[in-house]
């Protein structure tokens, strides 16, 4: 009798413990991440659209690691004088999961996000912690970003 008890207890701790820890989504963190990978990234925000009928399924154990989605962004690309470069582009929209945990994204929706330039184009990935990608940037935010990317490295908070 006691093992039926302790064993459902014991199953809802551990899934808890399984919980997926994210910092809070940050313009600085991911301008250090972008600017460290070995791979180029431009900035640029805008409006994106896709078949969001094609976002991976979170499922525990089975969710797949990465679903390449195609896409476009249409809005601006961060130049030396601020979001002013027209961007309108097909990219690819890469969504990871980790574990049963998955990013997503809106279609229709505005975004920051930090792309990465591969030789097939440009992908934006959206990971589960929002790390590169981020919904409805705020003003404070642009400005954060065009800062961190002239001055090579981003102001105090």
């Amino acid at each position: 009798m006691i093992r039926a008890v302790i064993l459902p207890v014991a199953i809802c701790f551990a899934s808890q413990a399984m919980a997926l820890s994210c910092l809070p989504p940050d313009v600085r963190m991911a301008f250090e991440t972008a600017q460290g990978a070995p791979e180029r990234h431009i900035v640029a925000t805008g409006t994106l659209y896709f078949d969001a009928r094609k976002l991976p399924m979170a499922v525990l154990n089975d969710s797949p690691p990465k679903t390449m989605i195609s896409a476009r962004l249409t809005g601006e690309a961060l130049t030396a004088t601020g979001f002013d470069l027209e961007f309108d582009r097909d990219i690819t929209l890469e969504v990871l999961c980790f574990g049963p945990w998955c990013g997503g994204a809106g279609s229709g929706v505005s975004y920051l996000a930090f792309l990465r330039q591969d030789e097939d184009g440009h992908v934006i990935s959206a990971d589960p912690c929002s790390s590169l990608l981020f919904h409805e940037p705020s003003r404070k935010m642009l400005d954060t970003v065009a800062q961190c990317v002239w001055n090579g490295r981003c102001p105090g908070p």
